[in-house]
C-alpha cells in the first residue's frame, strides 16, 4: 500500500487515526515514566547520600521521589494532547488534574519530613507543632481537592466553594457519621493510637480484648471471652481507653500487689529469731550488713542495749521485707532494668500493706499470671516463719473456733498459742 493510499485510508477512518494517536501518546508517557522512575530517584538519592546533612535524606526519600516521577508522564500527556484533536481538551483536563493530585501526594510526605526535622530540634520538646501540622495538611488536601474538581469541571474554584457553602448544612446532616468517622480515622492513624492486633480496654463499652478490624465506621474488638464488641470509630476518640501496646513492646509487665500484715504480729527481733533467720540463705548477706551497721550505730551513740526500745533494732516485718526483695531478685522471670520496689504503704483497718511493685520479663498473659501467683504462693506460705500473720477478716470458721473453746483453737492450722 502506497503512502498516498495509506493517508487516504486514515482520512476515511478518523476513529482509527485517533486511536492510533492515543496509543502513541500513552506509549510515550509510559516510556517517560519508566525512564524518570529509574534514573531520577537513583541520581537524587546518590547526591543526598554524599551530603553531610541528613535533612535532605528525610525530605527527598524514595517515597517522595517515586511520586515526583509520576509528574513527568503527566507533563508529556498534557504537552502532546494535540495529537488527539478530538479528545485534546479532555486529555488536558485529566492530565492537569492528575498533576494536582500527584502534587498533593508529594506535599504530604514533605510536610511530614519537615515535622520530623523540627522534632529533632531541642525546641520541639517544649513547643510541639504536630496539631498544627495536621491542620495544615487537612487544609491543603481540601484546597487541593477543590482545585482538582474545578479543573475537571472547567469552573472557577470560587464557584465550587460557593456551591459547597450552600450545601454545607445538607452535607453535614446526611454524612454526619461518615464525616466524624473519617476525621476520627485520620486522628487514629496519624497519632498511631490503635492498630489491628493491639490489646485495648474501653470501659465505656465494656470492651477488653484485641482489635481485629479498624474500618471507616467501626472498630471491632474481640474480648477475651471471645465475644465481639463493635465501637463506632468516632466514639473511640470521645471516650477514654487504655492501649496495652506500650507494655507489650517494652518487654515487661507490672506486678503491683500487696500482702496485708496483721499489725499485732509485728515485733522487734530477739536473739532466737535472728538465729532462726540465719538459716535462711537469702537473708544471710542482709543480716550481716544490718547487724554490723546497727552495732556500729548503737556503739557510736552510747545506746543502752539492755532495753530493746533503745537505739536501732531489726524487726520481723523489716526482715520479711528484705527477704521478699532478695527472693524476687533471685527469680529469673523478673525484669532487671525496670522499676523494682518492695515497700510499706499506709496502714489501715486492713492491716499493714507490703506492696510488691516489679515487672516480669514475660508479657504473655497466662505466663505472667503464673509468675505472679508463684511469687505470692511462696511468700504467703513462709510469712509465719517470720512470726508474722496475714490479716484477713474473720470468717465463720474463726467464730466457730472461738465458740468451741481452746481445744479447737489449737487445731486450727497456722495458729500458735
Amino acid at each position: 500500500m502506497s503512502f498516498d493510499r495509506l493517508t487516504q485510508w486514515f482520512e476515511t477512518h478518523p476513529a482509527f487515526e485517533q486511536m492510533l494517536a492515543l496509543f502513541a501518546l500513552l506509549t510515550l508517557s509510559c516510556l517517560a515514566y519508566l525512564i524518570t522512575r529509574h534514573y531520577i530517584p537513583k541520581a537524587v538519592l546518590g547526591i543526598t547520600a554524599k551530603t553531610r546533612t541528613r535533612y535532605d535524606d528525610i525530605l527527598l526519600n524514595d517515597t517522595v521521589l517515586r511520586r515526583i516521577s509520576c509528574l513527568v508522564p503527566l507533563f508529556v500527556i498534557h504537552g502532546l494532547a494535540f495529537l488527539v484533536p478530538s479528545l485534546e481538551i479532555l486529555i488536558r483536563k485529566l492530565a492537569l488534574s492528575g498533576m494536582f493530585f500527584v502534587a498533593l501526594l508529594v506535599i504530604g510526605p514533605l510536610i511530614n519530613g519537615l515535622h520530623d526535622i523540627y522534632q529533632s530540634l531541642a525546641v520541639s520538646r517544649d513547643r510541639p507543632i504536630k496539631g498544627y501540622v495536621q491542620v495544615a495538611k487537612l487544609v491543603i488536601y481540601i484546597l487541593g481537592g477543590i482545585v482538582i474538581a474545578s479543573s475537571l469541571l472547567g469552573r472557577s474554584p470560587l464557584v465550587i466553594l460557593s456551591g459547597f457553602g450552600a450545601m454545607t448544612a445538607v452535607i453535614l446532616l446526611i454524612f454526619r457519621d461518615t464525616i466524624l468517622s473519617f476525621l476520627a480515622s485520620l486522628q487514629i492513624s496519624s497519632n498511631d493510637l490503635v492498630r489491628v492486633g493491639d490489646w485495648i480496654e474501653v470501659p465505656a463499652f465494656n470492651a477488653d480484648g484485641d482489635v481485629v478490624d479498624i474500618a471507616l465506621h467501626t472498630v471491632k474488638i474481640q474480648n477475651f471471652d471471645k465475644t465481639l464488641t463493635i465501637i463506632p470509630t468516632h466514639r473511640l476518640i470521645d471516650v477514654t481507653f487504655k492501649n496495652w501496646r506500650g507494655m507489650q513492646q517494652s518487654g515487661g509487665r507490672r506486678i503491683k500487689r500487696s500482702i496485708f500484715i496483721d499489725m499485732t504480729s509485728i515485733r522487734i527481733c530477739d536473739a532466737a529469731m535472728l538465729e532462726a533467720f540465719r538459716t535462711i540463705d537469702l537473708l544471710v548477706p542482709y543480716l550481716d550488713k544490718k547487724e554490723e551497721e546497727i552495732a556500729a550505730y548503737n556503739t557510736a551513740h552510747g545506746v543502752n542495749t539492755d532495753n530493746p526500745v533503745n537505739g536501732r533494732r531489726l524487726t520481723n516485718v523489716g526482715t520479711f521485707r528484705a527477704y521478699i526483695e532478695a527472693y524476687i531478685r533471685s527469680q529469673t522471670t523478673i525484669h532487671r532494668s525496670m522499676t523494682f520496689l518492695v515497700r510499706q504503704l499506709q496502714p489501715g483497718p486492713g492491716g499493714l500493706p507490703i506492696e510488691i511493685y516489679v515487672f516480669t520479663n514475660d508479657t504473655a498473659w497466662a505466663r505472667y499470671e503464673g509468675i505472679q501467683s508463684d511469687i505470692f504462693d511462696h511468700l504467703l506460705a513462709v510469712i509465719s516463719e517470720f512470726g508474722l500473720r496475714v490479716f484477713q477478716n474473720p470468717t465463720g470458721f474463726d467464730f466457730r473456733a472461738l465458740s468451741a473453746g481452746p481445744d479447737l483453737t489449737v487445731a486450727i492450722p497456722g495458729m500458735k498459742g
